[in-house]
């Protein structure tokens, strides 16, 4: 799939540009606000200045003012959006650059045409307003039929002001454009509805996404294989349902590739607790528990659009979590891929259980590092908040997530794995069961999969767990570049993890 945005610069003629609106930045202080560097007159800027505290306008994240026109420029109107302070750290510059011109292009919705005058820089500056501008313009009218002329369209074309050349700013857009494509793509995903969603369609879904992609193979694990094949898992959480369970193997594979990566995803496409049934109010955002799955499916997707030198692999763990009279229940006994056995102590604790069974499988599959992307727990929600994304296991990998997280403008946080929480897994009568002491549940969520993870020669193969539960489903108002309900939360970090681990 390409993204249907249109992206370009110009260092010249911009007063020409015919355009919508004209987006330019504003800087907070102590001392008031203060428009950014632009093409702009200086009289032009003394006149916008000059109304500023007037309009209550402090450049403040997420601010997004709109004005009529100016004559330096043949935009229909001027848009005013906030970049917070300003910051010498390149790294804080992107992401404030990110964050505010997405913010602008997600409320610019109805605006054909834009042209984006901030400051940039260099390249990583373009790069991140781009990704700004590629993640912001999205709606998605899903099954909307008599009203969907009422949702407004996304921006279609910008053009960034920069002195950066345009050939060496050439890849930066073209990578913008891929990622945007991989978060508008999950974001769907993680939006439609279970009555369209669920194992069977997804697979198709995922063999739909990459079909046109070179290097890129998939094999869908039918009901009966994963049966055969000992995914006791996947098929415990999935025999409730008359939707029966799937496991999608996504491989990316490049001749010239010199390191490889497994990414395990959560695709629970319906979450009713099973028998552990959960209260109603509970289940109305259920439909979000793949977006695990949809992440790693377009991260690898990305990965191969960009061509990079790395072999990446997405394990989507698929399956419907349904009471019926063929449900798992509680005290049942399951045994997982590789014989470890789950009493399963609440079907609401199922997640673990089908990552449990891709996670062993990923593990031999002679990886060089694994990771697991999860809308887990509750507990992460409760000890993390809204927008912050968990992060756990070895130290090393740990670290890398939340560089690439900060590099790709998400917020990721490194937890524990405490041993003192192990012992509360173990059962009478199993291996393990699959939950342990209500305190803690993150990091005792966390904890189990570790288990499920291999070793080599050289000692438990490289992993790390992302639990993205709250992050990845937006229930409260949209901000900066991301909409309410699906956010494509993890696919940028995944991608820049990927391609540091490439050399990239």
């Amino acid at each position: 799939m390409t993204s249907e945005i249109t992206l370009s610069v110009a260092s010249s003629g911009a007063d020409a540009i015919d355009a919508d609106a004209l987006v330019l930045g504003v800087y907070s202080s102590s001392e008031g606000a203060s428009l950014a560097p632009s093409f702009l007159s200086a009289q032009t800027v003394e006149g916008l200045e000059a109304v500023l505290e007037d309009l209550g306008i402090s450049g403040a994240a997420d601010q997004v003012y709109r004005l009529p026109g100016v004559e330096d420029s043949a935009a229909k109107i001027v848009v005013l959006t906030g970049l917070g302070e300003r910051s010498e750290d390149a790294a804080t510059r992107a992401n404030a650059l990110r964050y505010g011109v997405g913010s602008a292009a997600r409320q610019l919705a109805g605006c054909e045409n834009i042209v984006v005058a901030v400051p940039t820089e260099d390249v990583d500056d373009v790069a991140a307003v781009a990704e700004g501008i590629a993640f912001g313009a999205f709606t998605d009218s899903q099954l909307k039929e008599k009203s969907a002329e009422k949702v407004k369209a996304p921006v279609s074309s910008a053009v960034i002001i920069t002195d950066v050349e345009a050939d060496a700013a050439s890849s930066a857009l073209e990578r913008a454009l891929i990622l945007g494509e991989a978060v508008h793509h999950t974001r769907v995903l993680v939006n439609t509805p279970p009555s369209h969603l669920y194992p069977e369609t997804f697979a198709q879904q995922a063999i739909e996404r990459v079909k046109d992609l070179d290097d890129v193979s998939v094999r869908v694990f039918e009901p009966e294989e994963l049966e055969a094949e000992g995914f006791g898992g996947i098929m415990g959480v999935g025999k409730g349902s008359s939707r029966g369970p799937r496991f999608v193997e996504v491989k990316y594979a490049p001749q010239d590739a010199s390191t490889s990566v497994a990414l395990v995803g959560k695709g629970i496409t319906f979450d009713s607790g099973g028998l552990s049934i959960k209260p109603g109010a509970a289940m109305m955002t259920m439909k979000c528990d793949m977006a695990g799955a949809a992440s790693v499916l377009n991260a690898v997707a990305a990965v191969a659009e960009l061509g990079l030198p790395i072999g990446a692999t997405a394990y989507l763990c698929l399956a419907e979590n349904m009471p019926s009279g063929t449900a798992t229940r509680p005290e049942d006994v399951l045994t997982m891929r590789g014989g470890t056995t789950v009493e399963v102590l609440n079907t609401d604790a199922e997640g673990r259980l089908v990552m449990a069974d891709g996670l062993a499988y990923a593990s031999e599959q002679n990886f060089d590092v694994v990771l697991d992307v999860a809308t887990l727990t509750g507990a992460q929600m409760i000890a993390l908040g809204t927008r912050t994304s968990a992060v756990m296991g070895d130290d090393a990998i740990r670290q890398q997530i939340v560089d690439a997280a900060e590099a790709a403008g998400e917020d990721f946080w490194p937890m524990p794995l405490p041993a003192h929480l192990r012992p509360a897994l173990d059962s009478q009568v199993a291996d393990l069961k699959n939950i342990g002491s209500r305190f803690g549940g993150m990091l005792s969520a966390g904890i189990f999969l570790k288990e499920f993870v291999g070793s080599t020669d050289e000692g438990q193969i490289p992993w790390a767990h992302l639990d993205i539960a709250s992050p990845a489903f937006n229930e409260e108002s949209a901000f900066g570049f991301t909409p309410k309900e699906g956010t494509g939360q993890s696919v940028p970090t995944l991608v820049k993890f990927l391609e540091t681990r490439a050399g990239n």
